[in-house]
């Protein structure tokens, strides 16, 4: 029996020749070693180990492949979905919404200039050169922000109100230009996302300007002219999870296992965000601008966009857990392809539960980041901590974030459950190593058939009864007994395996 050549980097197993047929090897395959090659090229030793011992190898093969009968099923729920909503629009799409500029932010003989900053301010008084013309001009400044300094060199927006010289001067200031810092953000962003995630980052962003375009040109109109906020709500989260989902991660039965569980994850909020609207006597008068509103928009529904917002703040969120379960049930299936979809479910809820924990944290401190002004003012009221959570503002988003991680949570074990029964089986990812097509048998194999660094290496697990069976129908050189990789236990196993084995 020949021994497998020892290598100081590597301990490279080199199969026998089949004997002739009919005959069988004495040695165990339960017991037998193997090599598997890893996706850089090098090899290592993998020993099995005996029937009380599992193998947990993590394979780099290719994407578990759904059956054919699964994305046909995908499709049948998808499909009526897209359709649903593409009527939803198409019904809900507003009509005579006001336009844009409905909303005057200047006097009618005001005109916006720019400037900069050249010096300290005297009283309420900071001078500016004005761009174009070059002129030194005084500009008035808010008390709030005089309080909090100006720098020379800022760049401003001014108006220039000629009946305001009476309090002082007659440029007036509106506002600072973020025009550069911003845009250095933002190419920054882009720069960053595209070099992690390649194209993939790229397709995200696409799908991040189509879903702004979608929220601009469809849901506030519709907001605007009154139109059902619950419908409003679904058909743009649906719209803009169908472009976002399937342009960053393509068409696969694994995008649309996330789609699915989206789906139900968004249907289920929207049910409990108007319900719990409704109850909780939400009214979105919390702030200056919903008083303002429907004095430029009276058609428009305050308490309808505050459902409508319950929906959509926790779109990303939602979509982020989603397709995470679903690509990780596709890994725990190229990882492991003897896993029975029970198994896959456990596994994948265990990553979920994870996800659960930081999810909630992250819808948590999102509001507090937002709201921590408000949040400081509420601390210095006098009032218990359960008035203060149940009153006005607070209660508002108080009941976003309750609402909002109930419907991600249920999301979860959902989208888990959907992957787990739609992942392609075992044999999607091809033959396990070790055995042959069919029609084949152990003796009909070529040399290159076993674990050799020339066989079908390094793609899946052999894990419980089914790597036994293909282990003990091939002829396969044990790993030395003094390999350093295997655990004591293996290797005495092994050091047995070969005496039974040679003897």
């Amino acid at each position: 029996m020949s021994q497998p050549e020892n290598d100081s980097r590597t301990h490279r197993a080199r199969p026998e020749r089949p004997g002739p047929r009919g005959t069988r090897s004495r040695r165990s395959g339960r017991d037998l070693a193997r090599t598997s090659k890893n996706t850089d090229g090098g090899t290592h030793a993998a020993a099995d180990r005996t029937p009380d011992l599992h193998v947990h190898a993590h394979g780099h093969g290719p994407a578990p492949r759904s059956s054919r009968r699964v994305r046909v099923i995908l499709a049948s729920f998808l499909i009526p979905a897209l359709l649903l909503t593409v009527v939803g629009m198409v019904l809900l799409w507003p009509h005579g919404a006001p336009e844009r500029g409905t909303i005057d932010t200047t006097a009618d003989t005001a005109g916006k200039l720019y400037g900069v900053v050249t010096g300290e301010s005297e009283g309420n008084l900071v001078p500016v050169t004005l761009d174009g013309t070059g002129e030194q001009v005084q500009v008035m400044f808010p008390p709030d922000y005089l309080a909090l300094g100006v720098d020379v060199g800022s760049t401003l927006k001014i108006l220039h109100i000629p009946q305001a010289a009476a309090s002082g001067s007659e440029y007036v200031f509106m506002d600072y230009t973020r025009d550069l810092p911003i845009g250095l953000l933002a190419a920054a962003y882009l720069v960053v996302v595209i070099a992690v995630a390649g194209w993939r980052g790229l397709a995200s962003i696409a799908g991040l300007l189509i879903s702004f375009g979608v929220v601009v040109f469809f849901t506030l109109p519709a907001l605007l002219v009154g139109t059902n906020p619950i419908g409003v709500a679904l058909v743009t989260a649906s719209v803009v999870m169908f472009i976002v989902l399937y342009l960053a991660h393509g068409f696969t039965a694994r995008t649309s296992a996330a789609m699915l569980g989206t789906m139900i994850g968004l249907v289920i909020t929207a049910a409990l965000a108007g319900w719990a609207v409704d109850a909780a006597n939400i009214f979105g008068l919390s702030d200056e601008y919903a008083l303002a509103l429907p004095a430029y928009a009276p058609d428009v529904d305050i308490r309808g966009i505050a459902v409508c917002g319950i929906v959509l703040a926790g779109l990303g969120v939602l979509n982020d857990v989603t397709i995470t379960q679903a690509s990780s049930v596709w890994e725990l299936r190229a990882a492991s392809p003897t896993m029975n979809r029970r198994e896959l479910f456990v596994r994948g809820m265990r990553i979920g539960r994870d996800h659960i924990a930081s999810t909630v944290y992250t819808i948590a401190f999102a509001y507090l980041g937002a709201a921590l002004p408000m949040l400081l003012m509420v601390s210095l009221i006098d009032m218990s901590l359960g008035e203060t959570l149940t009153s006005g503002e607070i209660a508002h988003e108080v009941v976003r974030t309750l609402v909002g991680s109930i419907g991600l949570v249920l999301a979860i074990p959902i989208t888990t459950a959907i992957a787990a029964l739609a992942v392609g089986s075992h044999a999607s990812l091809g033959p396990l190593p070790g055995t042959t097509p069919a029609g084949e048998g152990p003796d009909d194999a070529g040399p290159h058939d076993d674990w050799s660094s020339d066989g079908p290496v390094g793609r899946s697990a052999l894990d419980g009864r089914a790597g036994e069976k293909v282990l003990e129908s091939r002829r396969v050189s044990a790993v030395p007994a003094d390999d350093p990789s295997p655990s004591p236990a293996t290797r005495a196993a092994l050091r047995a395996a070969r005496t039974n084995g040679d003897g």
